[in-house]
């Protein structure tokens, strides 16, 4: 395994928050989000308890892909503001005590870089992959005077970045190996894009598509390689910065460079069954192509925690202390917690598991209140993945209060990037902060738990004692959690070793002589040392 620097010392008890620009705070009323209306919005944060915020991507697009197809890496959209709003953001966040994150798109452009429309006349240049001639499967016809076509890395509209092949077939001559010239121009990019935001004060990257840089790469060897060199360059120039992986195969990516990755909806040999299995219920972002399971986090009790445990218990193993694993609650792509059959009173009892288990963990914005997935949304700038896979219901405007648009914008209401939740009863932040015994104010107080303490982190040991309903562990061999995410009650044997088990954060759970019981949907974190 190669030797990096240790992660910085700020990533081992790290909360994150996942902003969607598009949909967090309008500031100047066109009814999309922007860089002062989060500005505006930090203190919200920071009573919250986060402290790292990764942001979707932000630079000038045509927004094709919601901003996943970069036609300015250097550079912000004119919708969020200017650099210099950014860098007001940051520097508002950072006097908070909250680094920001911003999302690197590595394997692809838009076709309107500048990069691109060069190429598309320029048969000598390799900064994407061509062909000479003709259209082989996979490949769009060029839209320049070069002829031949070009691979798209994700919709048509994102050509590809070449950083070459793992394998040649002189039958493909548009197979470049790795250090060809055009790979390694799309390397040294890479680092000036980087040490561009890091400049200007960011603390690192979520990287998007991190697996997809080397083309037919088997077991990703060559890819890994690429991120490698640009840890060893990130720790040498910003040691303080991070690289965050969209990947889905920590196994992989950590020992490629990356500080940490996400469980996400796909990735790996079980293409994201660990996540899957938690929270995915049939409803919202669904891949046809996925088998149908029952998660766990769900009223009739027919998951189980095991698929997930036993996928952390192999990537822990393989990642061996080198870097730490983040679970989300959701994300732009997949379904919020709150979507079809569950229900808020369902919610408590995710946050309990996902704020105490040994991973990093990621809220997305509006879980916190338990925002819902809403179904039934036009297509918005490349939502649509399939007939059942609409990543827009999970993209909604932020609901702050009860004031039109939900105290997101003061636009009219046809002029918002995407409608607000229209249900009655939609949860929102002013809410929720008067009520106490809200979701919002169990998931600050949840997070003031993890942080105080450090056995509840990634760093900390996990036994589990029953991984069924309800599913128990043990935390640094003095926090016990119980979690019940099905309507019905559910027991399990536990003898305590000595005392009463003292209650540090519970709803519906008692723990006796006799053994634990857990009503529906209950959760309890408990001190055993009382």
């Amino acid at each position: 395994m190669t030797s990096f620097r240790p992660a910085p010392t700020w990533l081992a008890d790290a909360v994150f928050y996942q902003i969607y620009p598009q949909s967090f705070a309008d500031s100047d009323a066109d009814g999309i989000g922007d860089f002062a209306g989060i500005t505006e919005k930090l203190d919200h944060l920071s009573w919250l308890g986060v402290d790292t915020v990764w942001l979707n991507p932000c630079f000038v697009s045509p927004f094709r892909d919601a901003g996943y197809d970069v036609a300015d890496y250097l550079n912000v959209a004119p919708r969020y503001g200017s650099n210099d709003d950014l860098a007001a953001l940051v520097d508002a966040a950072r006097r908070r005590g909250i680094r920001i994150l911003l999302d690197l798109v590595a394997g692809h452009t838009s076709v309107d870089h500048p990069w691109f429309r060069a190429s598309a006349d320029d048969p000598d240049d390799h900064r994407y992959i061509w062909t000479a001639e003709g259209r082989p499967d996979g490949f769009v016809d060029s839209p320049g005077t070069r002829p031949g076509a070009y691979l798209p890395n994700f919709f048509d509209s994102q050509p590809a970045l070449n950083f070459g092949y793992a394998r040649e077939d002189p039958a493909e001559p548009w197979r470049l190996p790795v250090h060809a010239d055009g790979p390694r121009a799309n390397r040294a990019a890479l680092r000036t894009i980087m040490d561009h935001w890091l400049g200007l004060g960011v603390s690192g990257f979520r990287v998007d598509m991190a697996a997809s840089l080397v083309k037919d790469d088997p077991g990703r060897t060559e890819t890994a390689r690429v991120w490698t060199e640009l840890r060893h360059w990130l720790d040498t120039a910003h040691p303080d910065a991070v690289l965050l992986a969209e990947w889905g195969e920590p196994e992989l990516s950590i020992p490629a460079g990356f500080h940490a990755d996400f469980f996400l909806h796909f990735g790996g040999p079980t293409d994201g069954l660990a996540l899957r299995s938690l929270w995915s219920n049939g409803e919202g972002t669904v891949n046809d192509t996925w088998d149908p399971l029952d998660c766990f986090f769900d009223a009739g009790g027919k998951g189980s925690p095991r698929p997930f445990v036993e996928a952390w218990q192999q990537a822990s193993t393989a990642v061996d202390g080198t870097g730490t694993i983040s679970l989300p609650t959701a994300n732009h792509d997949f379904s919020r917690l709150n979507c079809g059959p569950r229900t808020a009173e369902q919610l408590p009892a995710a946050f309990a598991f996902q704020l105490t288990w040994p991973t990093l963990p990621a809220i997305y914005y509006g879980d916190e209140i338990g925002m819902r997935y809403v179904p039934g949304l036009p297509d918005k700038e490349g939502s649509v993945l399939g007939p059942r896979y609409n990543r827009a219901g999970s993209r909604t405007p932020m609901q702050w209060d009860g004031s039109p648009n939900a105290g997101f914008s003061t636009a009219p209401a046809d002029r918002l990037y995407l409608p607000v939740d229209p249900s009655p009863d939609r949860p929102t932040v002013a809410a929720q902060r008067a009520d106490d015994t809200s979701l919002l104010h169990l998931v600050r107080r949840l997070i003031a738990l993890r942080r105080h303490t450090p056995a509840l982190g990634p760093g900390g040991s996990v036994e589990v004692l029953h991984l069924g309903y309800p599913f128990v562990y043990l935390r640094g061999g003095r926090y016990l959690v119980v979690i019940n995410p099905q309507r019905n009650e559910a027991s399990c044997p536990y003898r305590p070793d000595a005392g009463t088990p003292r209650p540090l954060e519970a709803r519906g759970v008692e723990v006796t002589d006799s053994g634990i019981t857990a009503r529906g949907f209950g959760y309890g974190i408990f001190d055993l040392a009382g």
